[in-house]
């Protein structure tokens, strides 16, 4: 067995804290001031139980999924996150560890490898967007995202500015000059694994975000980027529903944690929803994505796909959204754990984890296929439920 394999997420959490610049690991830990909605996204999985059947059904059960007019091999999306510098390969290596498990990837705009690139690495791609600049600044995004192949669109909507955002996060420099690489080299030093991946690849980590702007155009800084997206008014439905036309294909809205919104996205003609908080990172006190999904779901199932995304850490977690009523699930930082671990190898570790607890959970539920789930199969507690209105 390689000694670069692990059996959890929990033991890839702790090799890429292990592995990583203490500032690095922090920026991918970090939530909101206290960081209330980042335990509960974790911890509210935990109060779920499991009613299994027995005497059902043996053998291996089937774990494929649709999502946004794509065939997965299992209920599991890789969720779009900003500048991956835990590795050298940053997105690539993720989407070729999609490609190779058979899953849809989400590419940030803020991501740091053009979506060329990464749609070039075979999985489905989902080009993710920030409401930044004007329509014609996002027309030529979503054009250039509609000519590298991209085969669906991920609006974000759950992330606002906040002056305490990020709680426990460190200081990420504008780039990375001499300035920078003084701060940071005793970080550098004490993590030779780390740095030694980007010594190989003869390259710095990169924090310019090239989807930003046109195909071989001057990449804006993250925070240049960070900063057009503070001074540009936030979307309205109107605004959802022009993109929606202006695209043409499946969308989805990613931030929904209230029913009134959700029947908007509806209205506004999307593909689908992510029920999210994004990640405990913008305002904190929201609950857990779990812990409203079930109203949403009552609500608009029946109109547009409802995923989630916010505390997958096992299998089993992934099978109590599907019983609550997600199409699929998100992951994040589950896959930069894996990422930070060993590249797109770790990636797939953690891809693998997941498809085995998926199936295992299935199997001690009685349940021959992924969609035959249901709301019955988990135990909720009363005090569970966040109404969602």
């Amino acid at each position: 067995m390689s000694t670069t394999w692990f059996e959890s997420v929990a033991e890839a959490q702790r090799r890429a804290e292990r592995r990583l610049p203490p500032s690095v690991y922090r920026a991918i830990q970090a939530g909101t001031e206290r960081g209330v909605t980042v335990r509960d996204n974790t911890e509210a999985f935990d109060e779920l139980g499991f009613l299994p059947h027995v005497g059902h059904v043996s053998g291996d059960p089937n774990l494929e999924a649709t999502v946004l007019g794509q065939r997965i091999s299992m209920p599991v999306v890789i969720s779009p996150t900003g500048v991956q510098a835990v590795h050298p390969d940053g997105e690539l290596a993720v989407a070729r560890a999609a490609a190779s498990r058979g899953i849809a990837v989400g590419l940030s705009s803020f991501g740091s490898q053009p979506v060329e690139d990464v749609v070039a690495c075979g999985a489905p791609t989902f080009f993710q967007l920030y409401w930044v600049g004007s329509r014609d600044d996002i027309v030529r995004r979503v054009e250039r995202a509609r000519s590298a192949g991209a085969q669906a669109l991920i609006l974000t909507l759950d992330w606002t500015f906040s002056h305490s955002r990020d709680w426990g996060s460190p200081v990420i420099p504008e780039t990375i000059d001499l300035k920078a690489i003084a701060r940071f080299a005793p970080e550098a030093v004490r993590r030779p694994g780390w740095t030694l991946d980007f010594v190989r690849s003869g390259r710095l980590p990169d924090l310019s975000v090239p989807n930003m702007v046109p195909r071989g155009d001057d990449p804006p800084t993250f925070f240049g980027a960070y900063g057009q997206w503070m001074q540009t008014p936030p979307p309205t439905w109107d605004d959802v529903a022009w993109l929606v036309e202006t695209w043409g294909g499946p969308l989805m809205v990613k931030g929904v944690m209230r029913v009134d919104d959700a029947r908007r996205a509806a209205d506004a003609g999307v593909s689908a929803i992510s029920v999210s908080n994004h990640g405990g990172n913008n305002l904190d006190g929201t609950p857990a994505s779990i812990r409203v999904l079930p109203t949403i779901v009552d609500a608009v199932g029946d109109q547009l796909e409802v995923v989630m995304d916010g505390g997958i850490r096992r299998g089993g977690d992934v099978v109590k959204a599907i019983a609550l009523g997600a199409r699929a699930v998100m992951i994040g930082r589950a896959s930069l754990y894996g990422l930070a671990g060993s590249g797109q190898s770790g990636v797939e570790n953690v891809l693998d984890i997941l498809r085995n607890g998926i199936a295992s959970t299935l199997v001690g539920l009685g349940r021959a296929c992924v969609s035959d789930v249901e709301r019955s199969d988990v135990i909720i507690p009363a005090e569970f439920a966040r109404l969602a209105e």
